[in-house]
């Protein structure tokens, strides 16, 4: 058949159509199933319209009468560019030594990573005579067994020996008040944040290129400062109380804080309350050797007549205390990407915080300036009617308000 008696127009469409955007196989054995059907000056229209040579689409003919590849492959065994690891037998060990010196992590765990980029190792490479590029060693970096990471949080430093059992002994404490219908909060201090227009972390739905301007510096302003979030959360409640504190995160702010978590929130829902049981962190402004934290709370088992039971988390351990986990992160969720551009913003957007499980917050500006550094003696220690407990009385101890004095009759 002449080539101009063949319907080179329907071919044509054909492969734009189908032809040309099979894989590399698929593609020559398109072709050459066109000019089969085309029959004689199939194979001179077909070459034109696909740009394949005469030979390519007489192998094609031959693989159409052939049996068909193992299952995923495109090519015959052997076919394709050789790998680079048959090409260059000293290859895979030079990129392991140039890796090594900058390995991170446990070298007896299956799975590494690397600090120095693909760009780097593969100059490396090259300057002990090796051809590769950086797309090469990125491709080759998993056949040695590494992997981009990031860092991950999970040493806690030193193990006390006791952290379990103080675990019970808290949960057991906690369990025991809550059945007698005595309150039970966990208290912390969550970290101090910049006031002013300034880059909040996360992001929040905006119109499409319209992001947020904010300052490109963190300087702090002068005027606004910082603000100190102490926060209080009942763990039956489901309840929250956070103290925005301007000034330092002292142990009498935070138990400033309590008090009025006592007054705004836990006198209404404890009426009858004679104890008071308080989970804490080890260290910080309500650490467990922290001086004027039991001096403010002596002060305040005296004020408000209720005996104070305080339980402190092992050193290392502040990630496990209640409030970080049921409360802080969800005040993280709520103001993410938001600048927080005044005192009164960081009060709102803490009083709006809920979850579907029914967390209720409040929050309360505390503009007092309190002093830091304060020195406490031992004359006013030994002045403190405190009981430690058999188990760790340095973590576990209760305070109980003084005695009143005794009305004189007449």
């Amino acid at each position: 058949m002449p080539v101009e008696m063949i319907d080179t127009q329907a071919i044509r469409r054909r492969w734009n159509d189908v032809g040309s955007k099979l894989d590399e196989r698929r593609r020559r054995l398109f072709a050459a199933g066109e000019v089969r059907a085309a029959g004689r000056g199939g194979l001179e229209a077909v070459a034109k319209i696909t740009g394949y040579a005469r030979s390519t689409l007489g192998r094609g003919l031959k693989q159409l009468d052939a049996g068909p590849f193992p299952s995923g492959r495109v090519r015959q065994l052997g076919g394709g560019r050789r790998s680079l690891m048959s090409e260059d037998a000293t290859l895979i060990e030079d990129l392991r030594r140039v890796v090594e010196p900058a390995t991170l992590g446990d070298p007896m765990r299956p799975l590494l990573w690397v600090s120095k980029s693909h760009d780097k190792l593969a100059a490396a490479l090259c300057e002990m005579g090796h051809k590769i590029s950086a797309v090469s060693v990125k491709r080759l970096l998993p056949t040695l067994g590494y992997s981009r990471q990031t860092n991950r949080k999970a040493d806690e430093g030193s193990k006390h020996p006791d952290r379990d059992a103080q675990f019970e002994h808290i949960n057991a404490k906690v369990v025991e008040r809550q059945a007698a219908g005595q309150p039970v909060i966990s208290v912390d201090t969550k970290k101090k944040e910049l006031v002013g227009n300034y880059k909040n972390g996360g992001s929040d739905y905006r119109p499409k290129g319209d992001p947020r301007r904010v300052k490109a510096h963190d300087f702090e302003d002068k005027e606004l400062g910082k603000v100190v979030p102490y926060g209080v959360y009942d763990v039956a409640a489901n309840t929250g109380f956070v103290s925005v504190g301007i000034n330092a995160d002292t142990a009498e702010f935070a138990v400033a804080a309590v008090r009025r978590w006592l007054d705004q929130m836990g006198r209404e829902r404890y009426p009858n309350a004679r104890e008071l049981t308080i989970t804490a962190d080890g260290g910080g402004s309500n650490g467990s050797r922290v001086r004027l934290w039991k001096i403010e709370l002596q002060k305040f088992a005296d004020a408000t007549g209720l005996i104070v039971h305080v339980h402190h988390y092992p050193p290392g351990t502040s990630k496990w205390n209640k409030i970080e986990h049921r409360l802080f992160c969800h005040i993280t969720q709520t103001w993410r990407g938001r600048p927080l551009t005044d005192r009164l913003a960081v009060v709102e957007l803490i009083a709006a915080t809920t979850t579907k499980t029914g967390l209720r917050v409040e929050s309360a500006l505390d503009t007092r300036s309190y002093e830091k550094g304060i020195k406490v003696s031992n004359a006013e220690m030994e002045a403190l009617d405190i009981t430690g407990d058999r188990f760790h009385p340095e973590w576990n101890y209760t305070i109980r308000p003084h005695p009143r004095p005794a009305k004189r009759s007449g």
